[in-house]
């Protein structure tokens, strides 16, 4: 018995212990946004193609210096050789046409070759490929920057989800509070024998907790939906649990300024549009590249070569060589040109077109900039008026709420009319905060669109 208790008490403690070692920690907005943009997958896999873009600026780089820097070496064991006339010095064999092999004698074959070009002039064709790399370098983080951008706002709807529920949460809770007032005062009147008491009244009431307590369900499966994302984006532990540090859910401060306040700012500083207009200029730098190979390439080139291999005699002739025993280099300036013009009018016609196709582009995006930012725009100012036109109706409900809960503790009211005031305060109470989360998004939606910061969104830290 006592052995149990032991293990009861050791098993109650470390379950306190766990317990209050689970900490909660309270973030702001911007601070679960670099949460989620840290702990993003996909960002990172956005991130590598930024890295391959500049992987590129330094690809070019170098080939301005040394692009060809060659080695190459080649071993063996090879025979040495012999003459039959008397007197030859071995330098001068080559004046024997009758040498043979001499396979007595083995020797290790050692060659090595080296070769270098170094581009002197190039009609500019090299300068405009590091920097038609540089501006796809930039293009790449822009676009990095567009899907860091959808990130956020996706982190920022959760966000405000998490708000959401908790409002959902504290309406139930008010609600709930008030059926059992009202079930309550019922049950009193079945008790004192109330004549006036109308069971179709009592149906309806019990009708209403039922669709009540399903509305409570779907609430508590969202809140429990809600934070199992939130512990997946924060990717917290068992003994951390991240929330909001706002606990309502209030319209934003910011106002709503005029339409072509928004479409400007777009234009000037949409991630897309800053990409866009970085590939133009990336395939404006090509297109003068490609023009260049039109042309002839000055160059500096290096050769040297040395075989060596000690059963060989060197010849001393200066026209004679001996491929298993020599030394040679030359150093010269040089020029190389592509004779292949057909391809290469190709090519530059090619470039053109893609330098047309960007800057057409631009223009589509422009377009397609400016019809979402009047969509945007028309469902933020919508939004407003539905949480002000909501929240005026709600005001009225409370009222009504108010006057039926006095009629019904006078007497002078029915069930009916008591449960229909406060079914109706229930739904404009959630349709205010469901309003509120719309107008919230729709206000983010707006600033993306418009290429603003949805940091800087006023919310309210009551």
């Amino acid at each position: 018995m006592y052995p149990r208790l032991i293990l009861l008490g050791v098993f109650l403690t470390v379950t306190a212990s766990t317990l209050s070692a689970q900490d909660t920690v309270k973030v702001s907005l911007q601070e679960f946004i670099e949460i989620g943009v840290n702990n993003s997958g996909q960002l990172d896999f956005e991130q590598q193609k930024v890295s391959l873009a500049e992987n590129r600026i330094s690809q070019a780089q170098n080939q301005r210096y040394l692009p060809r820097f060659e080695l190459s070496t080649q071993h063996g064991l090879v025979p040495g050789v012999k003459s039959n006339v008397e007197g030859l010095d071995p330098s001068e064999f080559y004046l024997d046409p009758n040498l043979e092999n001499d396979w007595e004698d083995i020797g290790v074959f050692t060659r090595a070759e080296v070769n270098a070009v170094q581009p002197i002039f190039a009609w500019g064709g090299l300068r405009n490929l590091v920097k038609a790399a540089r501006a796809g370098a930039e293009s790449a983080k822009e676009q990095f920057e567009s899907q860091k951008g959808n990130i956020e706002m996706r982190l920022y709807e959760l966000y405000e989800s998490y708000l959401l529920s908790i409002e959902l949460k504290r309406l139930l809770d008010e609600a709930n509070d008030q059926i059992d007032k009202i079930e309550d005062q019922i049950e009193e009147q079945r008790e004192s024998g109330d004549s006036e008491l109308d069971e179709s009244d009592v149906f309806k009431f019990e009708i209403f907790k039922s669709e009540f307590a399903v509305r409570a369900a779907e609430v508590n499966e969202n809140i429990a939906y809600v934070k199992s994302i939130w512990s997946y984006v924060t990717q917290s532990d068992q003994n951390t649990v991240y929330m909001p540090d706002l606990q309502f859910l209030d319209p934003v401060g910011n106002d709503i300024q005029e339409l072509n306040y928004y479409r400007a700012h777009a234009v000037q500083e949409r991630a897309e549009i800053k990409a866009i207009e970085a590939g133009i200029e990336a395939a404006e730098y090509g297109l003068e590249a490609t023009k260049a190979q039109n042309y002839p390439t000055l160059f500096l080139g290096l050769s040297g070569s040395y075989a060596n291999t000690p059963n060989r005699p060197r010849q001393s002739n200066p026209f004679i060589i001996n491929n298993s025993n020599y030394a040679s280099a030359a150093f010269g300036i040089g020029i190389r040109q592509n004779l292949d013009f057909f391809s290469m009018k190709s090519d530059v016609e090619r470039s053109n077109i893609q330098y047309k196709q960007s800057k057409y582009l631009k223009d589509a995006a422009v377009d397609g900039i400016v019809l979402e930012i009047n969509e945007r725009y028309k469902n933020a100012s919508l939004s407003k008026v539905k949480v002000e036109r909501t929240d005026e109706a709600l005001v009225t409900s409370k009222k009504w709420l108010r006057q039926e809960q006095l009629d019904y503790d006078f007497g002078m009211g029915d069930t009916k009319d008591l449960i229909d005031a406060m079914k109706k305060e229930l739904e404009l109470k959630v349709q205010l905060k469901r309003e509120i989360f719309q107008f919230n998004k729709n206000m983010a939606e707006l600033y993306k669109a418009s290429g603003m910061d949805i940091t800087t969104l006023k919310l309210n830290n009551n």
